[in-house]
């Protein structure tokens, strides 16, 4: 099946208000004009240099969204066009993307990755650390960033149960936030669920999945 049937097969499949990011890194420029003719706009990639070079050579519409771990030195190289940040793990960063959008004169949307897995691999901030983040004010300091939600990635496991639950658990703390009264009105997304596990995520208030080998199949680049 093409690319564009895909999108159209997942899009079918999915309430109307569920956004999909379609992964494409380690994708070629080609695979994304195919994706983008068939109305996909919304793209995540996990490499600094590999987006800045697909940047340079795709239409200017695109909401590129960054969804790996980024290095504080690298934000300079996108906070002039990025659309979201997926992946603010620590303050120390959040301050990073504050500053550089200050320097370009934007606002930056991020979401915070909340770290719900069993592996230690993952980054994110812990349940309680983002919880106080909100509830003692520590996001008034970076005005040059929207706070847009949450993000958060499950254990990689067949163990359906086990997912479910750790995408509970990101639900239960994106409703708490909501609950504080402090997130603003911006807050109303729940990046949960990739090519495995998205219809679960759905099933749990997810309202952005991260779709990638569903839409482009395997990866075809070789990482640098």
């Amino acid at each position: 099946m093409s690319i564009a049937g895909k999108i159209n097969d997942l899009k079918t499949s999915l309430p109307p208000h569920v956004k999909v990011v379609a992964v494409s890194k380690f994708h070629p420029v080609s695979d994304i004009r195919e994706a983008y003719d068939a109305g996909q706009r919304l793209f995540g990639e996990n490499k600094v240099q590999e987006l800045v070079a697909k940047y340079q050579q795709l239409p200017e519409d695109i909401q590129w969204h960054f969804i790996g771990t980024l290095q504080t030195n690298k934000v300079k190289y996108i906070a002039p066009f990025i659309h979201t940040i997926q992946s603010i793990d620590s303050l120390r960063l959040l301050k990073e993307v504050d500053r550089q959008a200050a320097k370009c004169n934007r606002r930056i949307r991020v979401l915070l990755e909340v770290h719900i897995a069993e592996e230690t691999s993952k980054h994110g901030f812990s349940v309680d650390e983002c919880m106080r983040l909100f509830s003692e004010n520590q996001l008034d300091e970076y005005p040059n960033v929207i706070i847009s939600g949450l993000m958060g990635m499950a254990t990689f496991t067949e163990d359906t149960k086990q997912v479910e639950h750790e995408f509970q658990l990101l639900r239960q703390l994106f409703d708490a936030i909501g609950q504080t009264g402090k997130a603003g009105d911006s807050f109303n997304e729940l990046s949960m669920g990739m090519s495995d596990d998205f219809q679960l995520a759905v099933r749990n208030g997810s309202t952005m999945i991260r779709v990638g080998t569903k839409i482009f199949g395997e990866r075809r680049m070789v990482e640098k």
